[in-house]
C-alpha cells in the first residue's frame, strides 16, 4: 500500500500546551480517504529536523515563495555541529 503525506491545508504549525511543536499532516492511502493528524516534535527534535532539512537543501536555489528563513546563513566560527540522534 502506498500513502501520500502532505501538510494539511489551512492548518499552520503550532505549539502545543506541553511545549511541543505540532505539524499538521494529511495521510491518504492510494484509493482511500484522507486522514488528518499531526507530527508532534519536542523542541530538540524540531531543531534536529530543521538542521537536517537545511543540509538537504544546501546548494539549491530557494523558490520565490520560500520564507525568509531560507536565505543563506553563515555560522560563526565558534558554532558547534549538531551531533547525535533526535
Amino acid at each position: 500500500m502506498t500513502w501520500t503525506v502532505e501538510r494539511t491545508p489551512g492548518r499552520p504549525l503550532h505549539r502545543t500546551d506541553d511545549g511541543h511543536l505540532a505539524v499538521p499532516l494529511r495521510l491518504t492511502p492510494d484509493g482511500g480517504h484522507p486522514t488528518d493528524t499531526a507530527l508532534h516534535l519536542t523542541p530538540a527534535q524540531a531543531e534536529h529536523l530543521h538542521a537536517a532539512l537545511c543540509r538537504a537543501l544546501d546548494g539549491q536555489s530557494a523558490p520565490p515563495s520560500a520564507p525568509d528563513c531560507r536565505t543563506p546563513l553563515r555560522a560563526s566560527p565558534g558554532a558547534a555541529d549538531i551531533v547525535g540522534r533526535a
